[in-house]
Protein backbone atom coordinates (compact mmCIF):
# COMPACT_ATOMS: atom_id res chain seq x y z
CA UNK A 1 0.00 0.00 0.00
CA UNK A 2 1.23 3.50 -0.82
CA UNK A 3 -0.34 6.95 -0.62
CA UNK A 4 -1.40 8.70 -3.83
CA UNK A 5 -1.51 12.50 -4.09
CA UNK A 6 -5.09 13.76 -4.68
CA UNK A 7 -4.18 15.42 -7.97
CA UNK A 8 -2.46 12.26 -9.21
CA UNK A 9 -5.52 10.23 -8.19
CA UNK A 10 -7.80 12.60 -10.11
CA UNK A 11 -5.54 12.49 -13.16
CA UNK A 12 -5.53 8.69 -13.20
CA UNK A 13 -9.31 8.69 -12.91
CA UNK A 14 -9.72 11.04 -15.87
CA UNK A 15 -7.26 9.09 -18.03
CA UNK A 16 -9.17 5.85 -17.43
CA UNK A 17 -12.60 7.53 -17.48
CA UNK A 18 -12.56 10.40 -20.02
CA UNK A 19 -16.35 10.57 -19.69
CA UNK A 20 -15.75 12.36 -16.37
CA UNK A 21 -15.27 15.51 -18.45
CA UNK A 22 -18.91 15.23 -19.62
CA UNK A 23 -20.43 15.04 -16.13
CA UNK A 24 -22.64 17.96 -15.11
CA UNK A 25 -20.33 20.60 -13.51
CA UNK A 26 -22.36 20.88 -10.29
CA UNK A 27 -22.23 17.10 -9.87
CA UNK A 28 -18.49 17.01 -10.62
CA UNK A 29 -17.80 19.73 -8.08
CA UNK A 30 -19.75 17.85 -5.42
CA UNK A 31 -17.97 14.57 -6.14
CA UNK A 32 -14.53 16.17 -6.02
CA UNK A 33 -15.38 17.63 -2.63
CA UNK A 34 -16.59 14.25 -1.38
CA UNK A 35 -13.65 12.28 -2.76
CA UNK A 36 -11.19 14.65 -1.10
CA UNK A 37 -12.53 13.48 2.28
CA UNK A 38 -10.75 10.15 1.79
CA UNK A 39 -7.02 9.49 1.52
CA UNK A 40 -6.16 7.89 -1.82
CA UNK A 41 -3.99 4.78 -1.63
CA UNK A 42 -2.67 2.36 -4.21
CA UNK A 43 -3.62 -1.28 -3.70
CA UNK A 44 -2.93 -3.92 -6.32
CA UNK A 45 -1.94 -1.21 -8.83
CA UNK A 46 -5.28 0.62 -8.43
CA UNK A 47 -6.18 3.90 -6.72
CA UNK A 48 -8.63 3.20 -3.90
CA UNK A 49 -10.53 5.65 -1.70
CA UNK A 50 -12.80 3.27 0.15
CA UNK A 51 -14.27 -0.18 -0.24
CA UNK A 52 -17.74 0.87 -1.39
CA UNK A 53 -16.49 2.67 -4.48
CA UNK A 54 -14.70 1.07 -7.43
CA UNK A 55 -11.03 1.97 -7.69
CA UNK A 56 -10.78 5.33 -9.50
CA UNK A 57 -8.65 3.95 -12.33
CA UNK A 58 -10.55 0.69 -12.79
CA UNK A 59 -12.88 -0.46 -15.59
CA UNK A 60 -15.70 -0.63 -13.03
CA UNK A 61 -15.31 3.05 -12.18
CA UNK A 62 -15.22 3.99 -15.87
CA UNK A 63 -18.45 2.04 -16.26
CA UNK A 64 -19.93 3.87 -13.24
CA UNK A 65 -19.11 7.24 -14.77
CA UNK A 66 -20.52 6.35 -18.18
CA UNK A 67 -23.70 4.63 -17.01
CA UNK A 68 -24.64 6.55 -13.88
CA UNK A 69 -23.11 10.01 -14.19
CA UNK A 70 -23.29 10.62 -17.94
CA UNK A 71 -26.04 8.35 -19.34
CA UNK A 72 -27.89 8.50 -15.99
CA UNK A 73 -29.46 5.08 -16.42
CA UNK A 74 -32.50 4.19 -14.31
CA UNK A 75 -30.79 1.27 -12.58
CA UNK A 76 -28.85 0.51 -9.40
CA UNK A 77 -25.12 1.17 -9.32
CA UNK A 78 -24.64 -0.82 -6.10
CA UNK A 79 -26.03 -4.17 -5.00
CA UNK A 80 -25.51 -6.84 -2.42
CA UNK A 81 -26.41 -10.48 -2.73
CA UNK A 82 -26.46 -13.14 -0.02
CA UNK A 83 -24.83 -16.19 -1.54
CA UNK A 84 -25.91 -18.30 1.44
CA UNK A 85 -27.84 -17.90 4.66
CA UNK A 86 -25.76 -20.54 6.45
CA UNK A 87 -23.39 -19.18 9.08
CA UNK A 88 -21.56 -20.62 12.09
CA UNK A 89 -22.16 -17.43 14.08
CA UNK A 90 -25.41 -16.26 15.71
CA UNK A 91 -25.35 -12.48 15.79
CA UNK A 92 -28.54 -10.99 17.29
CA UNK A 93 -28.31 -7.92 15.05
CA UNK A 94 -27.92 -9.84 11.76
CA UNK A 95 -30.20 -8.47 9.03
CA UNK A 96 -30.64 -11.97 7.59
CA UNK A 97 -31.44 -13.69 10.88
CA UNK A 98 -35.22 -13.92 10.33
CA UNK A 99 -35.16 -14.61 6.58
CA UNK A 100 -36.03 -18.12 5.40
CA UNK A 101 -37.09 -20.07 2.33
CA UNK A 102 -35.69 -22.29 -0.39
CA UNK A 103 -32.06 -21.29 -1.12
CA UNK A 104 -31.18 -20.22 -4.64
CA UNK A 105 -29.51 -22.94 -6.68
CA UNK A 106 -25.98 -22.33 -8.02
CA UNK A 107 -27.46 -21.66 -11.46
CA UNK A 108 -29.97 -19.18 -10.03
CA UNK A 109 -27.22 -17.39 -8.12
CA UNK A 110 -25.04 -17.12 -11.21
CA UNK A 111 -27.98 -15.77 -13.18
CA UNK A 112 -28.84 -13.25 -10.44
CA UNK A 113 -25.28 -11.89 -10.35
CA UNK A 114 -25.14 -11.62 -14.13
CA UNK A 115 -28.52 -9.88 -14.26
CA UNK A 116 -27.50 -7.36 -11.60
CA UNK A 117 -24.22 -6.49 -13.29
CA UNK A 118 -25.81 -6.42 -16.76
CA UNK A 119 -28.47 -3.95 -15.66
CA UNK A 120 -25.88 -1.45 -14.41
CA UNK A 121 -24.42 -2.59 -11.08
CA UNK A 122 -20.76 -1.54 -10.83
CA UNK A 123 -20.20 -2.45 -7.17
CA UNK A 124 -21.37 -5.81 -5.83
CA UNK A 125 -21.13 -7.00 -2.25
CA UNK A 126 -21.15 -10.74 -1.64
CA UNK A 127 -22.63 -11.41 1.76
CA UNK A 128 -24.47 -14.05 3.76
CA UNK A 129 -24.51 -15.96 6.01
CA UNK A 130 -20.90 -16.85 5.50
CA UNK A 131 -19.90 -16.74 1.81
CA UNK A 132 -16.71 -18.73 2.40
CA UNK A 133 -18.87 -21.80 3.02
CA UNK A 134 -19.60 -21.93 -0.71
CA UNK A 135 -17.23 -24.10 -2.74
CA UNK A 136 -18.17 -22.21 -5.90
CA UNK A 137 -17.46 -18.74 -4.49
CA UNK A 138 -14.61 -18.07 -6.91
CA UNK A 139 -16.93 -18.92 -9.82
CA UNK A 140 -19.51 -16.42 -8.53
CA UNK A 141 -16.85 -13.71 -8.17
CA UNK A 142 -15.61 -14.29 -11.72
CA UNK A 143 -19.03 -13.43 -13.20
CA UNK A 144 -18.55 -9.76 -12.41
CA UNK A 145 -14.85 -9.52 -13.18
CA UNK A 146 -13.98 -6.47 -15.29
CA UNK A 147 -17.48 -5.02 -14.98
CA UNK A 148 -17.95 -4.48 -11.25
CA UNK A 149 -15.89 -4.00 -8.11
CA UNK A 150 -16.56 -7.06 -5.97
CA UNK A 151 -16.44 -6.92 -2.19
CA UNK A 152 -16.61 -9.89 0.17
CA UNK A 153 -18.27 -9.55 3.58
CA UNK A 154 -17.09 -12.41 5.78
CA UNK A 155 -16.66 -13.62 9.35
CA UNK A 156 -13.34 -14.98 8.14
CA UNK A 157 -14.22 -18.54 9.08
CA UNK A 158 -12.94 -20.76 6.28
CA UNK A 159 -10.30 -18.38 4.94
CA UNK A 160 -7.10 -20.02 3.68
CA UNK A 161 -4.11 -18.63 1.75
CA UNK A 162 -5.10 -20.70 -1.30
CA UNK A 163 -8.70 -19.49 -1.28
CA UNK A 164 -7.66 -15.86 -0.76
CA UNK A 165 -5.38 -16.03 -3.80
CA UNK A 166 -8.05 -17.74 -5.90
CA UNK A 167 -10.64 -15.10 -5.01
CA UNK A 168 -8.18 -12.32 -5.87
CA UNK A 169 -7.37 -13.92 -9.21
CA UNK A 170 -11.07 -14.40 -9.95
CA UNK A 171 -11.62 -10.65 -9.65
CA UNK A 172 -12.31 -9.89 -5.98
CA UNK A 173 -11.46 -6.26 -5.17
CA UNK A 174 -11.92 -5.97 -1.43
CA UNK A 175 -12.69 -7.85 1.76
CA UNK A 176 -14.33 -6.76 5.01
CA UNK A 177 -13.82 -9.15 7.92
CA UNK A 178 -16.37 -8.78 10.72
CA UNK A 179 -14.85 -7.75 14.05
CA UNK A 180 -17.07 -5.68 16.35
CA UNK A 181 -14.69 -5.25 19.28
CA UNK A 182 -10.98 -5.25 19.98
CA UNK A 183 -11.52 -7.45 23.03
CA UNK A 184 -11.72 -11.12 22.11
CA UNK A 185 -14.22 -12.16 24.78
CA UNK A 186 -16.54 -9.19 24.16
CA UNK A 187 -16.50 -9.80 20.42
CA UNK A 188 -17.20 -13.53 20.72
CA UNK A 189 -20.06 -12.97 23.15
CA UNK A 190 -21.73 -10.62 20.65
CA UNK A 191 -21.20 -13.10 17.82
CA UNK A 192 -22.50 -16.09 19.71
CA UNK A 193 -19.42 -18.22 19.05
CA UNK A 194 -16.18 -18.78 20.90
CA UNK A 195 -13.25 -18.39 18.53
CA UNK A 196 -14.97 -15.87 16.24
CA UNK A 197 -12.45 -13.11 17.04
CA UNK A 198 -9.42 -15.31 16.48
CA UNK A 199 -10.78 -16.61 13.16
CA UNK A 200 -11.45 -13.05 11.99
CA UNK A 201 -8.02 -11.76 12.96
CA UNK A 202 -6.34 -14.70 11.24
CA UNK A 203 -8.48 -14.14 8.14
CA UNK A 204 -7.55 -10.45 7.93
CA UNK A 205 -3.89 -11.45 8.01
CA UNK A 206 -4.51 -14.14 5.38
CA UNK A 207 -6.20 -11.76 2.94
CA UNK A 208 -3.50 -9.14 3.46
CA UNK A 209 -0.79 -11.70 2.80
CA UNK A 210 -2.43 -12.64 -0.51
CA UNK A 211 -1.60 -9.18 -1.84
CA UNK A 212 -3.60 -7.13 -4.31
CA UNK A 213 -6.71 -6.97 -2.11
CA UNK A 214 -8.10 -3.97 -0.24
CA UNK A 215 -8.67 -5.41 3.23
CA UNK A 216 -10.66 -3.94 6.08
CA UNK A 217 -12.57 -4.91 9.15
CA UNK A 218 -16.27 -4.16 9.46
CA UNK A 219 -17.89 -3.30 12.78
CA UNK A 220 -21.58 -2.94 13.58
CA UNK A 221 -21.91 -1.03 16.84
CA UNK A 222 -24.87 -0.45 19.17
CA UNK A 223 -26.01 3.08 19.82
CA UNK A 224 -24.13 3.49 23.11
CA UNK A 225 -20.80 2.71 21.42
CA UNK A 226 -21.59 4.95 18.45
CA UNK A 227 -21.96 7.83 20.90
CA UNK A 228 -18.51 7.15 22.31
CA UNK A 229 -15.97 8.55 19.86
CA UNK A 230 -13.08 7.34 22.08
CA UNK A 231 -14.36 3.78 21.59
CA UNK A 232 -14.39 4.25 17.81
CA UNK A 233 -10.85 5.60 18.00
CA UNK A 234 -9.84 2.55 20.05
CA UNK A 235 -11.32 0.32 17.34
CA UNK A 236 -9.37 2.26 14.72
CA UNK A 237 -6.20 1.76 16.71
CA UNK A 238 -6.93 -1.96 16.81
CA UNK A 239 -7.48 -1.97 13.03
CA UNK A 240 -4.13 -0.26 12.63
CA UNK A 241 -2.45 -2.95 14.69
CA UNK A 242 -3.75 -5.52 12.20
CA UNK A 243 -2.36 -3.58 9.26
CA UNK A 244 -5.69 -3.38 7.41
CA UNK A 245 -6.58 -0.53 5.08
CA UNK A 246 -10.02 0.40 6.38
CA UNK A 247 -12.53 0.27 9.19
CA UNK A 248 -16.03 0.00 7.70
CA UNK A 249 -18.43 1.17 10.38
CA UNK A 250 -22.21 1.11 10.81
CA UNK A 251 -24.58 1.51 13.67
CA UNK A 252 -26.96 -1.34 14.45
CA UNK A 253 -30.01 -0.96 12.20
CA UNK A 254 -33.60 -1.83 13.28
CA UNK A 255 -33.98 -4.68 10.80
CA UNK A 256 -35.27 -7.35 13.21
CA UNK A 257 -38.01 -7.31 15.86
CA UNK A 258 -35.63 -7.28 18.82
CA UNK A 259 -34.33 -3.89 17.67
CA UNK A 260 -37.71 -2.24 17.12
CA UNK A 261 -37.49 0.31 19.91
CA UNK A 262 -36.53 3.97 19.99
CA UNK A 263 -33.54 3.57 22.29
CA UNK A 264 -31.76 1.46 19.65
CA UNK A 265 -31.88 4.13 16.93
CA UNK A 266 -29.02 6.56 16.37
CA UNK A 267 -30.26 10.15 16.13
CA UNK A 268 -29.18 12.42 13.30
CA UNK A 269 -27.21 14.52 15.76
CA UNK A 270 -25.31 11.41 16.84
CA UNK A 271 -24.78 10.37 13.23
CA UNK A 272 -23.40 13.78 12.33
CA UNK A 273 -20.96 13.65 15.23
CA UNK A 274 -19.47 10.37 13.95
CA UNK A 275 -19.42 11.72 10.37
CA UNK A 276 -17.52 14.80 11.57
CA UNK A 277 -15.10 12.57 13.45
CA UNK A 278 -14.54 10.60 10.23
CA UNK A 279 -13.61 13.76 8.34
CA UNK A 280 -11.16 14.71 11.06
CA UNK A 281 -9.69 11.22 11.23
CA UNK A 282 -9.25 10.86 7.47
CA UNK A 283 -7.64 14.30 7.35
CA UNK A 284 -4.76 13.10 9.54
CA UNK A 285 -1.49 11.89 8.10
CA UNK A 286 -1.14 8.21 7.22
CA UNK A 287 1.22 7.74 10.16
CA UNK A 288 -1.28 9.29 12.57
CA UNK A 289 -4.02 7.03 11.19
CA UNK A 290 -1.71 4.00 11.15
CA UNK A 291 -2.77 3.66 7.51
CA UNK A 292 -6.44 3.09 8.34
CA UNK A 293 -9.26 4.92 6.54
CA UNK A 294 -12.58 5.33 8.38
CA UNK A 295 -15.60 4.59 6.18
CA UNK A 296 -18.83 5.18 8.12
CA UNK A 297 -22.12 4.27 6.43
CA UNK A 298 -23.84 7.23 8.10
CA UNK A 299 -21.29 9.57 6.50
CA UNK A 300 -22.31 8.36 3.04
CA UNK A 301 -26.07 8.27 3.62
CA UNK A 302 -26.40 11.61 5.42
CA UNK A 303 -28.36 14.51 3.93
CA UNK A 304 -25.11 16.41 3.44
CA UNK A 305 -23.81 13.70 1.08
CA UNK A 306 -25.80 11.04 -0.82
CA UNK A 307 -28.75 10.27 1.43
CA UNK A 308 -30.63 7.00 1.30
CA UNK A 309 -30.49 5.45 -2.16
CA UNK A 310 -32.20 2.18 -1.24
CA UNK A 311 -34.40 0.97 -4.07
CA UNK A 312 -32.86 3.41 -6.52
CA UNK A 313 -29.08 3.07 -6.69
CA UNK A 314 -28.90 0.24 -4.13
CA UNK A 315 -30.62 -3.15 -4.12
CA UNK A 316 -30.36 -6.38 -2.17
CA UNK A 317 -31.09 -9.99 -3.15
CA UNK A 318 -31.28 -12.42 -0.26
CA UNK A 319 -30.26 -16.07 -0.32
CA UNK A 320 -33.82 -17.10 -1.21
CA UNK A 321 -34.29 -14.75 -4.17
CA UNK A 322 -36.26 -11.96 -2.48
CA UNK A 323 -35.40 -8.51 -3.81
CA UNK A 324 -35.24 -5.70 -1.24
CA UNK A 325 -34.22 -2.04 -1.46
CA UNK A 326 -31.18 -2.69 0.75
CA UNK A 327 -29.85 -5.21 3.25
CA UNK A 328 -31.29 -3.23 6.16
CA UNK A 329 -34.82 -2.81 4.79
CA UNK A 330 -36.83 -6.02 5.40
CA UNK A 331 -39.38 -5.50 2.66
CA UNK A 332 -39.61 -7.30 -0.69
CA UNK A 333 -40.80 -6.27 -4.13
CA UNK A 334 -40.80 -9.82 -5.45
CA UNK A 335 -38.72 -12.92 -5.99
CA UNK A 336 -36.37 -13.41 -8.92
CA UNK A 337 -37.83 -16.90 -9.43
CA UNK A 338 -41.10 -15.29 -10.44
CA UNK A 339 -39.89 -12.51 -12.75
CA UNK A 340 -36.65 -11.04 -14.09
CA UNK A 341 -34.71 -8.78 -11.74
CA UNK A 342 -35.06 -5.85 -14.16
CA UNK A 343 -38.84 -5.94 -13.84
CA UNK A 344 -38.67 -6.08 -10.04
CA UNK A 345 -36.21 -3.20 -9.98
CA UNK A 346 -38.47 -1.07 -12.16
CA UNK A 347 -41.40 -1.66 -9.83
CA UNK A 348 -39.25 -0.83 -6.81
CA UNK A 349 -37.83 2.31 -8.37
CA UNK A 350 -41.31 3.67 -9.11
CA UNK A 351 -42.42 3.26 -5.50
CA UNK A 352 -39.24 3.82 -3.52
CA UNK A 353 -37.75 7.25 -4.27
CA UNK A 354 -34.47 8.37 -2.77
CA UNK A 355 -34.45 10.74 0.22
CA UNK A 356 -32.00 12.44 2.55
CA UNK A 357 -31.99 9.99 5.48
CA UNK A 358 -31.92 6.25 6.16
CA UNK A 359 -35.33 4.72 5.36
CA UNK A 360 -35.33 2.00 8.03
CA UNK A 361 -34.04 4.30 10.78
CA UNK A 362 -37.09 6.50 10.16
CA UNK A 363 -39.74 3.91 9.25
CA UNK A 364 -39.00 0.86 11.40
CA UNK A 365 -42.18 1.51 13.37
CA UNK A 366 -44.32 1.04 10.27
CA UNK A 367 -42.49 -2.18 9.41
CA UNK A 368 -43.11 -3.43 12.96
CA UNK A 369 -46.79 -2.56 12.68
CA UNK A 370 -47.33 -4.22 9.29
CA UNK A 371 -45.18 -7.28 9.98
CA UNK A 372 -46.97 -10.42 11.13
CA UNK A 373 -43.81 -12.11 12.35
CA UNK A 374 -42.26 -13.07 9.01
CA UNK A 375 -39.51 -11.05 7.37
CA UNK A 376 -39.05 -9.71 4.82
CA UNK A 377 -42.53 -8.32 4.25
CA UNK A 378 -44.16 -9.77 1.15
CA UNK A 379 -44.90 -7.62 -1.88
CA UNK A 380 -48.52 -6.90 -0.90
CA UNK A 381 -47.48 -5.96 2.64
CA UNK A 382 -44.70 -3.79 1.23
CA UNK A 383 -47.05 -1.90 -1.07
CA UNK A 384 -49.53 -1.39 1.77
CA UNK A 385 -46.74 -0.03 3.98
CA UNK A 386 -45.55 2.37 1.29
CA UNK A 387 -49.02 3.89 1.05
CA UNK A 388 -48.33 5.28 4.52
CA UNK A 389 -44.76 6.46 3.96
CA UNK A 390 -43.98 10.06 3.16
CA UNK A 391 -40.51 10.29 1.69
CA UNK A 392 -38.41 13.29 2.66
CA UNK A 393 -36.33 15.81 0.68
CA UNK A 394 -33.38 14.88 -1.49
CA UNK A 395 -29.79 14.78 -0.29
CA UNK A 396 -27.22 17.38 -1.31
CA UNK A 397 -25.87 15.15 -4.08
CA UNK A 398 -29.24 14.17 -5.48
CA UNK A 399 -30.44 17.78 -5.62
CA UNK A 400 -27.58 18.34 -8.04
CA UNK A 401 -27.99 15.00 -9.80
CA UNK A 402 -31.72 15.42 -10.46
CA UNK A 403 -31.64 19.20 -10.66
CA UNK A 404 -34.52 19.62 -8.21
CA UNK A 405 -35.31 19.80 -4.49
CA UNK A 406 -37.81 16.90 -4.22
Amino acid sequence: MSAVHPLAALARAVVRSPALLRVRPSVSAFLVGYLRKFPAIEVGGRVVLHSHLPALDSPAYARFVRLHLVDRVAAPSHAQIAVTNACPQRCPVCYNRDRAGTPLTPAELRSAIDQLVSCGVVWLGLTGGEPLLRRDLTDLVAIGRGRAALKLFTTGMGATPTLAAELRDAGLSSVSVSIDHWDEETNDRGRGLAGAWRAAVDAAETFLAAGGLHVGISAVLPRDQMRGVPEIERLLSFAGSLGVHELWLSEVKPTVASLWHEDAIVTDTERRAVAAFQDGWNGRTSAERRGVTLNYLGHFEGAEHFGCNAGQKMVYVDAFGNVSPCVFTPVSFGNLRDQPIAAILASMRNRFPTESCCFINRNWGLVAEVSQGALPLGRDQTLALLERVRFGPLSAFNRRYFGRQH
